[in-house]
């Protein structure tokens, strides 16, 4: 998503093609993003949607009314901010119609590499569209929540409906590597240590594969913690791992930027480094060094990344010795001790 799209999704409301909700409107908007401004004169009551973490706690801390999945119903109007997965574009929309009043307002916009333009032609295909505008690199458009929105919403959660991953992994778009095993995961479950023992973390956890792995390898394994900041993916983690016969618990946490108060004989990990579109290696080595104040000494770390990240250094300031045990052309595997 650029910068500039929450601008283009209060277009409308700036142009005059809207009208400006006052203070007696109820609006639910589903993406929100931190540093959003307002029209001049939009007072409507907002409660904002936004799972993942850091920019959850920015806007909480921003003073808004926000939580990290839609709630509520009966909404005069909805905006919908949309990000790079059309799937979960599509899912966003379908809580719009879905929490709205019959009739009420309902505000989609996103940037012209994200899509926006066939999302538009997708939606048209199920109900009228009212208006569009183009604004710099992005496009908004908007239409009134159908009176039976039966066929509008089936159409919509179809379109983002995705197959079991491996046969026993349910994931939804929008988190990473929904439609498969990451093959950096993969590779660093193949090279887990089978001694691996005591209390473990899995930081990053996504939708569950590392810990699984982890609790079907290591039998001395006693307990999984699984740290995530993606509210969804971790909801997709306690469903998929919900028969294991390690005990496990769920932290939606921001592992760059919030103390863990745990302390670990062993983490496993396949950090993120991408902010946006945008490689971001210093988000990586943060949680690295997450890692490193929540290990026990001797502690060890097991990390997946790929093969040009320049994370051995921070690790060597962190850790007493660092080794890579596998890779290949585009991933390696390092362990390290505490």
């Amino acid at each position: 998503m650029s910068r500039e799209t929450p601008a283009v999704l209060f277009h409308p409301f700036v142009s005059g093609e809207l009208p400006v909700p006052d203070a007696s409107k109820r609006v639910l908007f589903l993406g929100a993003e931190p540093g959003f401004r307002l029209p001049e004169g939009f007072a409507a009551r907002l409660s904002l949607v936004q799972g993942f973490r850091p920019s959850f706690r920015t806007l909480e801390k921003a003073g808004y009314d926000v939580s990290p999945v839609p709630e509520g119903e009966n909404y005069d109007a909805a905006l919908v901010l949309c990000g790079r997965h059309r799937g979960e574009n599509e899912i966003r929309l379908a809580e719009a119609v879905a929490r709205t009043n019959p009739g009420g307002l309902i505000v989609v916009a996103g940037g012209k590499d994200d899509g926006v333009a066939s999302l538009r032609k997708r939606v048209g295909a199920l109900v009228q569209i009212d208006g569009h505008l183009p604004k710099s690199h992005g496009v908004v458009f908007w239409l009134r929540r159908p009176a039976e929105p039966g066929s509008a919403l089936a159409g919509l959660r179809a379109e983002a409906e995705t197959g079991l991953v491996e046969g026993r992994f349910k994931t939804a778009p929008g988190m990473f590597s929904h439609d498969r095993v990451d093959p950096g995961s993969k590779l660093l479950a193949a090279n887990l240590p089978a001694d691996l023992a005591g209390h473990l973390a899995d930081f990053c956890a996504g939708w569950g594969y590392l810990a699984a792995e982890v609790a079907a390898r290591c039998e001395k394994v006693r307990s999984i913690d699984l740290y995530e900041a993606d509210h969804a993916s971790l909801e997709a983690t306690r469903r998929n791992l919900a028969d294991s016969s390690v005990p496990l618990r769920f932290f939606w946490h921001d592992l760059a930027d919030e103390p863990v108060k745990e302390r670990y004989d062993a983490i496993v990990m396949n950090p993120p480094f991408h902010t946006g579109r945008q490689a971001e290696p210093s988000l990586g080595q943060a949680i690295i060094k997450a890692a490193a104040g929540a290990l026990k000494p001797g502690g060890r770390l097991l990390l997946v990344a790929n093969r040009q990240l320049p994370y051995e250094r921070t690790i060597s300031e962190h850790f007493s010795s660092l080794a890579e045990i596998a890779g290949d052309n585009r991933f390696k595997v390092i362990a390290a001790r505490r």
